[in-house]
């Protein structure tokens, strides 16, 4: 078991070289097919889930997701096209296009937050996801993580409380805004999953956020199978 074990890290190690070189100079739905055609989806799954245990989980769920191949060209098309218009439509919006997927995360500076201990969803919240919704009924094909996150100040009980709150809120939100609930899935993490540093009151700010993972769907997968001939 245990050569079985050293035999995929070193095939992922050396994977990801050859995928980091390839794609330092590739665009956006090219590093879409690089990825799988390296590794595919099973050792996608295996870096996915290794990512996702620990401070990234939304990025995670994207690499997870990896179809790969001309398969991943087509499905990063696509994400190329859904980041563009989140980006032109919610420019305070951090968009990271990611492998086959996009990562969006939404903190006190761009354009989804709550007011302090509280999880209901704010005028200004409301504008910003409404746009999201719209962005999401022009690309119907895909699937989107909803994650809450906060700060590491008071107790990790209520933190965790709090965040799913804020999550189950986005996620009901864009629901009510004519977006399929059998599109999303939402997670909680509380303070566990800190992306800055909880000393300092700019660290705090950002971790408190809403992060997104938007991937294709199984329809999209399958249409893009097809697509390739696969």
């Amino acid at each position: 078991m245990k050569n079985i074990i050293k035999t995929i890290v070193l095939f992922v190690m050396v994977t990801a070289m050859v995928s980091c070189d390839a794609t330092r100079n590739a665009n956006n739905k090219q590093k879409g097919t690089v990825i799988g055609a390296g590794s595919g989806a099973v050792i996608g799954g295996v870096i996915g889930n290794n990512v996702g245990s620990k401070n990234n989980s939304a990025l995670g769920a994207i690499i997870g997701a990896v179809v790969g191949g001309v398969a991943g060209n087509y499905i990063g098309d696509r994400m190329d096209r859904q980041a563009e218009r989140i980006e032109e439509e919610i420019p305070g919006a951090q968009v990271e296009r990611v492998g086959e997927g996009i990562n969006v995360v939404f903190d006190e500076s761009s354009g989804v937050y709550f007011d302090t201990n509280k999880y209901n969803i704010n005028a200004a919240s409301s504008a910003t996801l409404t746009k999201l919704a719209g962005i999401f009924k022009e690309y119907p094909d895909t699937d989107i993580l909803v994650e809450g996150h906060t700060d590491s100040t008071g107790p990790d009980a209520f933190n965790m409380t709090l965040s799913k709150q804020r999550a189950q809120s986005v996620t009901s939100y864009l629901s009510n805004q004519g977006i399929s609930s059998g599109r999303f899935t939402t997670n909680w993490y509380g303070p566990n999953q800190p992306k800055y540093d909880n000393s300092t009151v700019e660290g705090r700010a950002k971790n408190r956020r809403v992060e997104l993972a938007i991937i294709a769907s199984e329809e999209l997968k399958k249409e893009a199978r097809e697509k390739a001939g696969n």
